[in-house]
């Protein structure tokens, strides 16, 4: 980032500001016009001077100019105007002076947009080159600096900076321009009403920006306190499960309470500050008309001032406040932005930052493959002591090299090192003669990968975290041939944004080894299988989604599938497991919501509680007589459920059980009963929806409370139909409907094959329908297609919807799909037990044929299969041979001992 705020913003917006400050200087004319017009009206139409002398009539509009004696003198006339009589030239130069009030106004309207407009392109270019400067951070700055940090800077910090710079030169041209030119109107007037004008404005530009200076200095310890309550927060966030465990939720709500007093003192003082200096500012602001009418007035009287001129210099007056008021205001917003500028310069300084590349692509003809070799490396701890010390070893690549560690950290840190992962170092490192900390960003993030201890995955789907390493460069262009594009390609370009579009293909399927998205979804899936996750692939895929119109095959042998399973629980006496659905029966496993609406919800409308209180869902109840039944069977549910909870303490398993009504919402329902009681009419509405969300829930076979007879089941049944005729008619039902020959595309897979509800009252009925499921799904060569619906399985924040094990899987595949030259693994078998890491291991010495693998070992039991060996000791490195590549296939099926 450039030091100077205002050469960033010159160098990046030179052309746009030069055309604004250009239309503020063609707009000056039309503006002095309009400060001279209430004195011509006051003048010569008011008073008559214009028709003196007996005229009748006098000139409007007219055009003409005197040439002073050393040019010759004489008057020329380019136009003659009109002749008007005096309620005419009143009118008239009214008229031209209401023109002048919207030309002024349209050219206000079209700086300030253009001025806003070119703010937020400067806000957006800052906002992208700062992030640019986040994907540079060295690793060892990306270990000190919080992140919660850095985005608030990019967020929050930067948008007064991008509000300024729109102000930065055309605001002092704009209304400095304009505060002269009703300055020099006034001296033209009258030179002693100029100068006092010119002395109070004197009095407040030398004061008031003087008063601001501790503005200043508490506006920047507010930002401080602000960042740094925004990292507290975020480290709160991270360690939660801490907090929780260690029960700190005392200490950790004081110490915030702390930093919020902290942070209210600081700006308490602000306001007072910035209150008093505003006092003072307006004081002098009202001093001056003070002055104008009592000297304005005295000059008036005295015949040295008429009275138009008088009236003329007042309203020029009353043009000068504001933009002088604005002028002081912006010289404070200069100091305070640039304060944030210099610390967000501070914050992204070079020392913090990788060497800038402009190659996005790396070389096609870069390999790493060579001779691996390392002079004096040295690495010290924060402490001072040595981690490796003047290490110098030589391997020839591709081999899979076993780094064997002794105790220390001298393994990881140099896995770290060279994965580029590192480079606080000293010495040398270079792969086939080229230096490793000089090869292109672009080039180590194609040819180089790393699986540390603690995976890094992305909010997406498994396939959008699997598939993150082939996204290096646009593959093709969208067909976006819209207007909308090719502004948003303009925009790009005026903000220094890429080019590039999110909508582009960006996978490079040939990193992968793949044709298409078919093939490449084969090798993930392929993998993951060999990884060991297909089990979980498979569940994920049971609950996710299938959109019929995007795969119209699958929607037909899943409904394919839906028969046959229902002859498989025929077959095998099985019937009475799951309760199919069905258009005229009641469904005694699923919910009243569930049987009502026989569908799936696609709206949050009517989904919950929210149900109970959708209008068209209640006309619906109301117009069968159903809404009356269902509000007894909820005061019913309500009075046992407040029976049964009295007294028990919050979370005892009766409340997951009976999940109609919280633990909190004992005393609202025991309320609600009261009033039922005590009332002969109706409950209010908001009581009969509390009453109506209950019964909605209900499952008779799980909750047991026998309030469903088969006369409310019938007129449930009913009034479904209604329910479907009431949502058809709108324009988004709201509602996915069942349909026996059709897939519900809102409905899990799991859902839409067994096409009914598990019954409660078969033990083990679950695990049962699991296994025919399974059967069924694999006879019919579903299961690879089951298990691609899992790749869009969602990983969560950080990939907290994972396991651990899950997690480190999905970081170790999307290594291997890119096929690096150089694989290295530190620690990323932790979470798994002995056998499991024995096959991940089996599984990486088999990916990294023809390819470098180097895998740090807690000790050598596992050492003899890989080719060669790293062995650190007392910060030195021993590296050689074992035996050639061509032996390793035979040695893994040595493997033994374990793997962490």
């Amino acid at each position: 980032m450039d030091k100077s705020l205002f050469r960033y913003i010159w160098r990046h917006s030179r052309r746009d500001q030069l055309i604004i400050c250009s239309v503020v200087l063609a707009s000056l004319p039309f503006y002095f016009a309009s400060l001279d017009l209430p004195r011509r009206i006051v003048n010569e139409a008011i008073q008559g001077r214009a028709f003196e002398g007996g005229r009748m009539t006098a000139p409007f509009l007219n055009m003409s100019f005197t040439l002073p004696d050393w040019l010759g003198g004489g008057t020329y006339t380019l136009f003659e105007g009109f002749q008007l009589d005096r309620l005419s030239l009143l009118f008239g130069l009214s008229g031209v002076f209401l023109f002048f009030v919207l030309v002024n106004g349209a050219f206000k309207y079209w700086i300030n947009v253009e001025k806003g407009a070119l703010g937020e392109r400067m806000l957006r270019r800052m906002r992208f080159e700062l992030f640019a400067l986040v994907l540079r951070f060295t690793p060892e700055t990306l270990r000190t600096v919080k992140s919660t940090e850095t985005a608030t800077i990019i967020k929050d910090e930067v948008e007064p900076i991008g509000g300024f710079i729109g102000d930065a030169f055309i605001t002092p041209a704009f209304l400095g321009t304009q505060a002269l030119t009703a300055l020099a109107f006034i001296m033209v007037q009258n030179i002693w009403l100029g100068l006092m004008a010119m002395g109070v404005i004197g009095i407040q530009f030398t004061i008031i920006p003087k008063l601001r200076r501790e503005l200043l200095r508490l506006g920047k310890q507010r930002q401080l306190a602000s960042r740094r309550l925004a990292g507290r927060v975020g480290e709160v966030l991270d360690g939660i499960e801490a907090v929780h465990v260690h029960n700190t939720r005392g200490w950790e709500r004081a110490e915030i309470g702390h930093r919020l007093y902290e942070l209210f003192d600081i700006r308490f003082r602000i306001y007072r500050r910035k209150f008093s200096v505003k006092f003072l500012n307006n004081l002098l602001a009202q001093v001056t008309p003070f002055l104008f009418y009592a000297v304005g007035g005295y000059f008036a009287l005295r015949g040295q001032l008429d009275i138009g001129q008088l009236v003329a210099v007042i309203g020029a007056y009353r043009e000068l406040p504001p933009p002088l008021k604005e002028l002081i205001d912006w010289d404070q917003q200069r100091l305070d932005v640039q304060v944030k500028y210099d610390q967000v310069v501070q914050h992204f300084s070079p020392e913090r930052l990788l060497p800038g590349e402009e190659e996005v692509d790396a070389p096609a003809d870069v390999t790493l493959s060579g001779p691996l070799e390392a002079e004096g490396v040295t690495v010290a701890d924060p402490h001072g002591g040595t981690v490796l010390d003047g290490a110098t070893f030589a391997l020839d690549l591709p081999a899979r090299v076993a780094m064997v560690a002794d105790g220390t950290a001298s393994a990881s840190v140099m896995a770290r090192i060279l994965a580029r992962r590192s480079t606080q170092f000293s010495g040398r490192l270079s792969i086939g003669g080229a230096d490793l900390t000089r090869l292109p960003a672009a080039a180590a993030g194609q040819r180089l990968a790393y699986a540390g201890v603690d995976p890094i995955l992305f909010p997406g789907s498994i396939r959008d975290n699997l598939v993150y390493g082939l996204r290096f460069r646009p593959v093709g262009k969208a067909d976006e041939g819209s207007r909308e594009a090719a502004r948003r390609l303009m925009e790009a370009k005026r903000t220094g944004n890429p080019v590039e579009s999110i909508h582009d293909p960006w996978i490079d399927y040939s990193l992968a080894g793949a044709g298409d998205e078919a093939e490449l979804d084969r090798i993930l899936l392929d993998l993951l299988s060999q990884a060991g996750l297909q089990d979980d692939l498979y569940r994920f895929g049971l609950s996710g989604l299938i959109d019929p119109d995007r795969d119209p095959e699958l929607a037909s042998r899943i409904v394919e599938a839906r028969a046959l399973l229902r002859k498989t629980f025929s077959a095998a006496g099985m019937a009475d497991l799951v309760e199919p659905f069905a258009s005229d029966r009641y469904n005694d496993q699923a919910t009243v919501a569930e049987n009502l609406l026989f569908g799936v919800p696609t709206s949050r409308a009517f989904m919950g509680r929210s149900l109970a209180e959708n209008p068209a869902f209640r006309d619906s109840l109301d117009e069968t007589g159903l809404c009356d039944d269902l509000l007894v069977m909820g005061a019913s549910i309500a009075e046992t459920m407040t029976e049964i909870f009295r007294g028990l303490p919050p979370g005892h398993p009766l409340f997951e059980q009976f999940s109609f009504i919280g633990a909190d919402e004992l005393d609202e329902f025991e309320a609600i009963l009261r009033r039922r009681q005590g009332r002969a009419r109706a409950l209010p509405k908001p009581d009969q929806t509390r009453l109506l969300a209950l019964p909605l829930a209900y499952v008779e076979p799980r909750h047991r409370l026998g309030l469903l007879g088969d006369e409310l089941k019938t007129k449930l049944v009913q009034t479904r139909a209604e329910v479907h005729r009431k949502l058809a008619r709108l324009q988004d039902p709201g509602v996915d409907f069942y349909d026996e020959d059709q897939v519900c595309a809102a409905a899990p897979l799991k859902d839409n094959l067994l096409f009914g509800r598990v019954s409660y009252r078969v033990a083990n009925a679950q695990g049962r329908v699991a296994e025919a499921m399974s059967a069924v799904v694999t006879e019919l060569g579903l299961r690879p297609a089951v298990e691609r619906i899992g790749l869009d399985h969602q990983v969560g924040p950080a990939g907290r919807l994972l396991t651990a094990q899950q997690r480190a899987v999905v970081n170790l595949v999307r290594c291997l799909v890119k096929r690096p030259d150089i694989l290295v693994v530190d620690g990323a078998l932790a979470p798994f037990d002995e056998a499991r890491a024995q096959a991940l291991l089996r599984l990486l010495l088999e990916r990294s044929e023809g390819q470098s693998l180097f895998f740090v070992l807690p000790n050598d039991r596992q050492a003899d299969l890989f080719e060669a060996q790293m062995r650190f000791a007392r910060g030195q490195v021993t590296a050689k041979m074992t035996r050639p590549p061509a032996q390793t296939g035979s040695a893994q099926k040595r493997i033994a001992g374990g793997v962490s």
